[in-house]
């Protein structure tokens, strides 16, 4: 029988994810069985941490939003209750938008806010 290189094919294979792994530091992107343990690595992290960045993201407009709404000494009004009186009030703007609002325009949320108390 005559011999098969299949060297290249190999080669092939190692240098894709070596590319992928070009940034990483030290071992983790020179030794072949360290890469193939690191690329895993990160693309579990990845995969993990863009349900985290929604989680973080959310966390981040509340406090935005309970901040502004605790800065006026006229009403006390605290961010569980002006959510509420939103969804009762059928007023459907998400946490996003009113944390925008709030930093952009804080009067317009303390309208909202007031409105939604004479009601």
């Amino acid at each position: 029988m005559t011999r098969i290189k299949r060297g290249y094919i190999a080669r092939k294979r190692r240098t894709k994810i070596r590319l992928f792994t070009s940034s990483f530091r030290g071992a983790h992107s020179k030794l072949t069985r360290t890469i193939s343990q690191q690329k895993i690595k990160a693309l579990v992290s990845a995969n993990r941490d863009r349900d985290r960045k929604k989680r973080d993201f959310r966390s981040l407009w509340i406090s935005r939003i309970n901040a502004i709404i605790g800065q006026n000494k006229n009403i006390y009004y605290i961010y569980s209750k002006l959510m509420s009186n939103m969804h009762k009030r059928q007023l459907l703007l998400n946490r996003k938008i009113v944390a925008q609002i709030a930093i952009l325009k804080g009067n317009c949320i303390f309208m909202i806010a007031n409105d939604l108390i004479k009601k």
